[in-house]
């Protein structure tokens, strides 16, 4: 069965292009819009990791990784984040810990726009990982 990726961004050019990008290597790909819907997706579709842009409308992915620290959402911190943002981790890191008082509590991190290989590799990094802290 394929490993499946939910890919939450607001852009949907981007969407397409990691859609692509991830089903190239087999991957099944599930999208949201914002962060409301990534976490109804979440939810929904128990994916194997998410790939989630911090700015977006409606709930930004700082709001989406607030919200999983949550103990109601206990059932889904083993699913790796991969963020994948325009925004730079310095300033991504200082935000959020200055909305939160906690460490941006991340897998992996990656500046847009981010090369196709680039992509793969960290998806394949924190999937071989996940898999590893299961067994």
């Amino acid at each position: 069965m394929p490993q499946k990726i939910l890919v939450v961004d607001d852009d949907p050019d981007i969407l397409d292009a990691l859609s692509m990008i991830l089903e190239s290597r087999g991957y099944q790909v599930v999208s949201a819009h914002d962060g409301v819907e990534g976490l109804a997706n979440l939810k929904a579709e128990m994916p194997d990791l998410m790939v989630l842009d911090l700015l977006m409308p409606k709930m930004d992915g700082f709001a989406v990784l607030k919200e999983l620290q949550d103990p109601r959402w206990s059932k889904y911190s083993n699913i790796p984040v991969l963020i994948l943002t325009s925004v730079r981790e310095e300033a991504s890191r200082r935000r959020y810990e200055l909305e939160t008082g906690l460490e941006l509590g991340v897998d992996d991190y990656v500046e847009k726009p981010v090369p196709p290989e680039v992509l793969l590799e960290r998806v394949d990094k924190l999937l071989k990982r996940k898999a590893k802290n299961q067994t």
